[in-house]
């Protein structure tokens, strides 16, 4: 018997955390049975699992994409406004793939796209601490002590940010470029941490998740990880 999330996971409908609220909202259903208790368990030789009547299954093919989104794009498998989706620059339809985590819309950089859905769990819960790194040019040049408040964690809204890095890599005449990394991953959250110190984002752009980088990949392009950089994400 498997919890219904990992199963939806492992058949490639989206990360865990997006399954979990799949199964809250009443899209999902078991042998003909609308299910919302994340409590459920299924086995997969008997039971018959459908998400909005689509009848799903695990793949036995796990894919492994890396894009670097451009701005401009929304990081889903479809939007409800019709703008364009990171899915709709990657020509691969062997198999369904979907976003790990999220990047905003004006923010560009590395985005990883599987059907692995344990590998997105993995990447996507704060309690792993895998890093992101990001390249972000900023208003103004933050001293000393705004640096040190950004690395000793911020109040946003209702909660503290985690401990994270940051550096000035260059200064020009009214802004400057930083390098920053944070494990977690809340919404708009790297943006929200530089307007907390007084020094707005004008450009914020994702180079690296954990030791994966983007390399001499251009905006809108895409390629497969390669086996050793699968190996070292999967023992994350």
């Amino acid at each position: 018997m498997e919890r219904l999330q990992k199963y939806m996971a492992r058949s490639g409908v989206a990360s865990r955390r997006k399954c979990e609220e799949l199964i809250k909202s009443g899209h999902v259903s078991v042998n003909g049975r609308v299910v919302t208790d994340m409590g459920v368990k299924v086995d997969p030789d008997v039971d018959v699992v459908q998400v909005d009547g689509r009848v799903i299954k695990p793949s036995g093919k796990k894919v492994y994409i890396m894009l670097n989104k451009p701005v401009g794009y929304i990081t889903s498998v479809k939007d409800q406004f019709g703008r364009p989706t990171v899915i709709d620059l990657v020509d691969y339809t062997q198999e369904r793939i979907y976003p790990v985590g999220r990047l905003d819309y004006d923010t560009s950089g590395l985005l990883i796209l599987t059907n692995d859905g344990e590998l997105a769990y993995k990447l996507t819960h704060p309690k792993h601490e895998v890093p992101k790194t990001y390249l972000a040019v900023l208003k103004g040049v933050p001293d000393e002590g705004d640096l040190e408040k950004f690395r000793s964690g911020l109040r946003i809204e209702n909660y503290v940010t985690s401990p994270a890095e940051i550096k000035v890599l260059d200064v020009f005449k009214n802004s400057c470029q930083v390098e920053i990394k944070i494990h977690e991953g809340k919404n708009r959250q790297v943006r929200k941490m530089c307007e907390s110190i007084g020094h707005p984002v004008v450009s914020l752009e994702r180079t690296a998740i954990g030791e994966i980088s983007l390399g001499d990949l251009k905006q809108g392009q895409w390629r497969f990880l390669s086996s050793e950089e699968i190996e070292y994400l999967c023992k994350l």
